[in-house]
């Protein structure tokens, strides 16, 4: 399509940078130039920024020249200077729209939370910094806080999809979308395995031998627990059903460790004496 009188007029006091542009685009060491440097690309002289996404448009037809070196200048200058460009042309038969809409790319973060936050649901604020064009292209950085609903039932590594909240399309296109990664803040009493979680608890000789009932700490508030009379050290007990809640429920372990006292008293030295010859009595 030919240019108009009125484009030619509005693109006047920018044809300095139109010609820069078209340098960059056929020629592919000027273009890896620019692509490393941006609008430095000639050695510090001042330079054009291009639209989002313009060497995708530029080799998908958008603005690109035939083998005769002829292409259709309007279609390249509206994607430069945007939609005001040469006023509201419209063309019949098989050209397309100078406008290509294109969705945002899709992107991603993470996101730490509590053990707990698993069990019950939660609500985190998400501050999220990003790089965007400025009024004259320049590249700043700006801020966005989301509320980020967790579920309950979420498992490490597990990702939340957040609907248009991932970059900016181009032309009208849609934005993509922000996928959250969910990781577990560390915590010391507790190792997570999928939906599964191990706690270790040390228990004295006497309780390993003789049983016992005891106060156990678990995510959701402290429960009572039975030893069974001699248990080993090293040894499992399963709490089904204890684990992280969702479709399938995890189950909850407590590895059972014997500990020494740092120190005996007299007393204490005479009663494992005796308890090591009763020992050697029942043997064979």
């Amino acid at each position: 399509m030919p240019v108009s009188l009125t484009d030619w007029h509005y693109a006047e006091s920018r044809f300095k940078d139109i010609n820069e542009a078209y340098e960059v685009l056929r020629d592919k060491e000027k273009r890896a130039a620019y692509d490393q440097l941006g609008s430095n690309w000639q050695g510090g002289q001042s330079g054009f920024t291009p639209p989002p996404n313009w060497q995708e448009q530029f080799h998908q037809g958008s603005g690109s020249f035939n083998s005769a070196g002829q292409g259709d200048f309007s279609d390249f200058f509206e994607s430069l200077f945007g939609s005001g460009f040469g006023g509201n042309q419209h063309t019949t038969g098989s050209h397309h729209s100078s406008h290509r809409a294109a969705k945002g790319q899709d992107s991603q973060t993470k996101i730490m939370i509590d053990l707990q936050d698993s069990y019950t649901g939660a609500t985190r604020n998400l501050t999220l910094r990003e790089q965007v064009a400025g009024p004259r292209g320049q590249m700043q950085t700006k801020e966005r806080t989301l509320k980020i609903n967790i579920p309950k039932g979420i498992k490490a590594g597990q990702k939340i999809r957040l609907q248009k909240q991932g970059e900016a399309g181009f032309a009208g296109g849609a934005n993509g979308d922000l996928y959250i990664e969910v990781g577990f803040n560390p915590n010391p009493l507790y190792s997570v395995e999928g939906a599964d979680i191990t706690t270790e608890l040390a228990i004295s000789p006497w309780q390993a031998a003789l049983g016992d009932k005891i106060k156990l700490p678990t995510p959701t508030g402290t429960i009572d627990l039975t030893l069974p009379k001699l248990t080993s050290s090293g040894s499992k007990m399963r709490l089904k059903g204890r684990g992280l809640p969702g479709k399938i429920v995890g189950d909850f372990f407590v590895k059972l460790k014997v500990a020494l006292p740092k120190s005996l008293t007299e007393e204490e030295q005479a009663l494992y004496q005796q308890l090591k010859e009763l020992a050697e009595k029942r043997k064979p």
